[in-house]
């Protein structure tokens, strides 16, 4: 199983950028699906998650600005960022609690990390 984030940049303040994340490999169900970020020196922290019910929980810094949606059927989770801020600037990652096929507990996943840096 893996999961491979996309969509990074670079973008001045005020505007917006969409993350994506795509689970692929052996893949029977994703449960909870979400992104933290990781500034420099920093440690890594919620951004959003949402549930397979599309239940959503956001961090207070960001609620309001960013959406966090999903396709359950492709595995997919999405961040829309708007309204984007120096302090946003960080690695995304996405992150995943995976059923792999064959298996019957969830594990816990990670991607490789996306960069975003909003310039002022």
């Amino acid at each position: 199983v893996q999961l491979q984030a996309s969509g990074g940049g670079l973008v001045q303040a005020g505007g917006s950028l969409r993350l994506s994340c795509a689970a692929s490999g052996s893949v029977n169900s994703a449960r909870l699906m979400g992104w933290y970020r990781q500034a420099p020196e920093e440690q890594r922290n919620l951004v959003a998650t949402i549930t397979t019910a599309g239940r959503t929980n956001y961090a207070d810094s960001v609620r309001g600005r960013f959406t966090i949606s999903r396709d359950n059927a492709k595995n997919t989770v999405w961040l829309q960022m708007n309204s984007l801020k120096p302090e946003d600037t960080a690695v995304y990652y996405c992150n995943a609690y995976i059923i792999p096929t064959g298996r019957w507990d969830w594990i816990e996943y990670w991607g490789q990390g996306t960069q975003v840096t909003v310039s002022s």
